[in-house]
């Protein structure tokens, strides 16, 4: 049995309609994009929560996103 890799941000269906590597309607297109907005948004309180409660975390979080080592 296969497990399925777990998303970060972007389903895998969002990451085919946002790079468009299918063809989708420009609405279902839009509606990815605004999922992901959302989700960026909670990212924000996640952080706060990281910032807080666990430090070394959100230290890798940022080095993920930002591509740089922070202490």
């Amino acid at each position: 049995m296969e497990m399925s890799r777990t998303r970060a941000i972007i389903t895998e269906t969002e990451r085919k309609y946002i790079s468009r590597e299918i063809s989708v309607s420009e609405n279902k297109r839009y509606q990815a994009i605004s999922r992901v907005r959302d989700r960026l948004e909670e990212l924000r309180v996640d952080v706060s929560l990281l910032e807080e409660f666990h430090p070394r975390l959100l230290s890798e979080l940022r080095e993920i996103v930002c591509g740089e080592k922070f202490e």
